[in-house]
């Protein structure tokens, strides 16, 4: 293990990446919040290198099995997945509680031949398009607040939302959120848009209203907290956009693989914003 500047092996953050455990933003999340071991120390702070071949890298105490970089690798075509995501179903590559992942709604050779994780959250409750993909550095782009690709999500919330919520809700508020430290801190929050769709006046169901929001940053649940602070309490959530790709008729639970026009949007989105 090495955690000085120089670098020397690999980044511990795409280690962990290759292996399968998250997207390289998420692993440099669990590092920095303590779970991370590297031949037995606690490692919290980045940058830190490790050799897959010789060190022993565990997240919340259980060994991860690190690939070891081989010179084919960089040859071998990435793999670029659309899902859309089932209610119940939890955006993770393993799950201690053994409830069902969004890797299991892939077919079993294609969870073997490759080392995919989700790119970025949806929570149980919430549905729709989530990228997996076996490539790092897209995920890191993708997911990174300094290139703020866009998401678009269509959300039902009970009653009937008004002009002045939409505008609270996209001037931004403050809300509460992990450091890695464990402490807590405050952290603007706001939607680049929300619109009102549609209103459903309903005397047996209770009143509704759908909505259209867009954001580029999305902290720990956040479109719920942010509703649930202006009154409106979310019952369905569902993301229909990640930059340009969009759902394309895909029902719950099924997949497409992506092609070479679909990535390279993805990158354009990215780049657009790059150095910004």
């Amino acid at each position: 293990m090495n955690t000085r500047a120089a670098p020397t092996g690999v980044r511990l953050q795409k280690a962990l990446a290759d292996a399968g455990v998250g997207a390289r933003r998420d692993c440099e999340e669990m590092i920095r919040a303590g779970r991370v071991r590297v031949n037995g120390r606690v490692v919290d702070t980045l940058p830190c290198f490790v050799d897959p071949r010789r060190d022993v890298v565990e997240v919340d105490d259980r060994v991860v099995e690190l690939p070891e970089p081989k010179a084919s690798d960089a040859r071998r075509p990435a793999t670029y997945i659309l899902l859309n995501k089932p209610k119940g179903v939890i955006t993770t590559t393993r799950d201690p509680q053994g409830r069902r992942n969004v890797l299991d709604l892939l077919p079993p050779a294609m969870r073997r031949d490759e080392r995919l994780f989700p790119v970025g959250r949806l929570d149980a409750d919430s549905t729709g398009l989530l990228l997996i993909t076996s490539d790092g550095d897209l995920a890191y782009r993708l997911t990174h607040p300094k290139f703020g690709v866009p998401k678009e999500y269509r959300v039902v919330c009970a009653g009937l939302a008004t002009g002045e919520q939409l505008a609270r809700l996209r001037r931004g508020m403050y809300l509460t959120a992990d450091r890695p430290d464990g402490t807590r801190a405050a952290k603007r929050a706001a939607l680049e848009s929300a619109r009102i769709l549609k209103r459903f006046v309903d005397r047996n169901r209770g009143d509704r209203t759908l909505l259209s929001v867009r954001l580029r940053e999305g902290q720990n649940r956040e479109i719920r907290r942010l509703l649930a602070r202006v009154g409106l309490k979310v019952r369905e959530l569902e993301r229909v956009a990640i930059g340009p790709l969009r759902a394309a008729g895909l029902k719950p639970g099924q997949f497409k693989l992506l092609g070479k026009r679909d990535v390279e949007s993805l990158r354009a989105a990215t780049l657009s914003r790059d150095g910004d």
